[in-house]
C-alpha cells in the first residue's frame, strides 16, 4: 500500500488480445445444382480464417464447417456467394420422440431427417411418471388391486 505499489499500477499491461473462439461445427443449408455452385461455397468458406475443414454434401444441400468461426460470419459468407442459405434445420429423426408431429415432418428433408422443432420432443417428465401410476394399479404388487378390478 505503499507509494511502489501505487506506481505498479501504472506500469501494469493489460493484455488486448481477444479470447480464442471455441472449435465449431456449423452446418448451414445451401441450395446447390453443380458442380460450380458447389466450388463457389467451398472456396468462400474455406478462405475464412479458423476454418480448418470444409465438407459439402451436394444431395443433401449442406454444408459442414468446423473450425474456430462464429456461425452468423460462415452464415454471411456463404450467403455472400449469391446462394438462398439458412442453418441446418433437421435431426436425424431416431432422436425425435414424435416425429410425425405437425411442422416436423417435411418433405424437402433427407431421408432419415425431420425438422427440429418442439413439438417433436417430448414435454415432460411428469407425462411418464402418471403413465408409471396407472400400470402400478394393477399389477400383482398392488394389494388393493383386486379391489379396483
Amino acid at each position: 500500500m505503499g507509494a511502489l505499489d501505487y506506481l505498479s499500477n501504472f506500469c501494469i499491461v493489460t493484455s488486448t488480445r481477444s479470447k480464442r473462439k471455441p472449435m465449431q461445427t456449423v452446418e448451414i443449408k445451401v441450395k446447390m445444382d453443380c458442380d460450380g455452385c458447389e466450388r463457389r461455397v467451398k472456396n468462400a468458406v474455406t478462405s475464412m480464417k479458423g476454418v480448418k475443414s470444409v465438407e459439402v454434401n451436394r444431395k443433401q444441400h449442406r454444408v459442414t464447417v468446423s473450425g474456430y468461426v462464429e456461425p452468423n460470419k460462415v452464415l454471411k459468407r456463404v450467403k455472400s456467394t449469391g446462394k438462398r442459405a439458412e442453418f441446418w434445420p433437421y435431426i436425424p429423426q431416431h432422436l425425435v420422440y414424435y416425429p410425425y408431429a405437425s411442422g416436423a415432418y417435411d418433405k424437402r428433408a433427407p431421408s432419415g431427417y425431420v425438422r427440429n422443432v418442439v413439438q417433436a420432443l417430448p414435454a415432460s417428465n411428469a407425462a411418464p411418471a402418471a403413465e408409471e401410476n396407472i400400470v402400478s394399479l394393477f399389477s400383482d404388487d398392488n394389494v388393493n388391486a383386486c379391489s379396483l378390478m
